[in-house]
């Protein structure tokens, strides 16, 4: 049996407004890297997304080097990482000539081909073609073989993969090549995993949302959402990156998860458990997985009051998160409750005025026919809208000499 630690969406230099979230993301690597040594992993999948940006800086590039050498047990525990849609293919592959040597790889290709041949740690690859590597660990008497998809747009994979018939969809062209490397290369007698960083769904079944932080993979020239059954019948294992919740999106006929990312990078994550997956796995069985909960890094909460005082109250009792607050009230949020709420908390990303609307107040409500009302009385639905009286004829006299100025000559 072999132990294998799934982690996913590390977002390496990830900001939240003005906030960095550097040491959070120190800490919760930190954690991870514990638990697989408490947990005694033999292997760890990245499925992509490691950075933040195309060009991440001199601290997020430097975090992650040094959380490799360390979540490998300098060396010992091999490491298989692939890009996501938010990393350079040519930045992540950059260090791969001399990470191999220590056992970690990056692939972020579909040409690229990692070679063949023993490491001084004991582990060798014995087979590898694009999108593909088969691996054995000292310590096992039995192979791992991982089908490799980091994230691509269609244009790109279609460069890689080639063309096919003009009546091919995309879909079918990755489960053909997909199909081909699980037909070539995995059968019972090894361990036989999928590594990618797509959008996958069940046929039929409505898609998760993505999160607000990422940029969407299911766009107009980007790349569709793939479904679980293009994957090969031969795995036992497929580990996803992209979306950020923790989430299995089918468990037969074996499971498809995404691990989560370690930290809420938006308020769409808000109150999510991030986790990291343990997955045991021989050759020819089913896989035992289980999440593995994080504790580190602050909490994103999206609170509502009505009422200054229940605000301040709950501020004060929750210091360590970040917090998007909605503010119910009649008007405006004036300036000593804003400030006040501010002053209150060192983690406030956005404060929000909900405003009533007054109970004898109709909601402006447009018709077809109103769309050819000129300007001025489009003016006066909306401020009765607002205000619940008609405009006086001051402030229409002012509202007509402001359109005037911007009429054509």
């Amino acid at each position: 049996m072999i132990k294998i630690l799934h982690t996913a969406d590390w977002h390496l230099g990830k900001r939240l407004q003005e906030f960095s979230r550097l040491e959070e993301q120190k800490a919760v690597l930190e954690e991870i890297i514990q638990i697989a040594d408490e947990q005694e992993v033999d292997l760890v999948l990245l499925a992509g997304d490691i950075f933040d940006s195309f060009n991440p800086n001199h601290e997020a590039v430097e975090l992650l080097y040094k959380t490799l050498r360390k979540l490998s047990n300098f060396g010992k525990r091999p490491i298989i990482a692939i890009s996501g849609n938010h990393d350079s293919t040519q930045f992540i592959e950059a260090p791969d000539p001399l990470a191999r040597e220590m056992g970690i790889f990056f692939y972020s290709r579909y040409d690229s081909t990692i070679p063949v041949g023993k490491l001084e740690n004991g582990l060798e690859i014995l087979a590898s073609a694009p999108g593909f590597v088969e691996l054995k660990l000292a310590n096992h008497d039995f192979p791992i073989r991982l089908l490799l998809s980091p994230y691509a747009n269609e244009v790109l994979l279609r460069t890689y993969l080639g063309e096919g018939d003009r009546e091919t969809e995309f879909r079918e062209l990755m489960q053909a090549k997909w199909k081909s490397l699980a037909d070539q290369y995995c059968d019972q007698h090894g361990v036989n995993l999928f590594l990618g960083h797509f959008f996958f769904v069940k046929a039929g079944e409505k898609p998760e949302p993505e999160p607000e932080s990422e940029r969407p993979i299911l766009h107009v020239g980007g790349t569709q959402a793939l479904y679980t059954h293009h994957l090969p019948e031969q795995l036992q294992y497929a580990a996803l990156g992209h979306l950020h919740r923790y989430h299995a999106v089918g468990l037969n006929p074996f499971p498809v998860v995404y691990a989560s990312s370690p930290l809420a990078y938006s308020f769409s994550e808000a109150d999510q458990q991030k986790q990291v997956v343990l997955i045991k796995a021989s050759p020819g069985k089913p896989v035992d997985f289980k999440p593995i909960p994080l504790q580190s890094g602050r909490p994103l909460c999206r609170k509502k009051f009505d009422e200054l005082p229940a605000a301040l109250q709950w501020l004060a009792e929750n210091q360590y998160c970040f917090v998007e607050i909605t503010f119910v009230t009649e008007h405006s949020i004036d300036a000593p409750t804003r400030r006040a709420i501010m002053q209150a908390h060192d983690g406030i990303i956005n404060l929000i005025p909900q405003i009533l609307q007054p109970k004898d107040q109709e909601s402006l409500s447009l018709k077809v026919e109103d769309l050819e009302k000129d300007m001025l009385s489009l003016f006066q639905l909306y401020y009765k809208s607002e205000k619940g009286v008609e405009p006086n004829e001051t402030l229409l006299g002012i509202f007509k000499e402001v359109i005037s100025q911007n009429q054509p000559i």
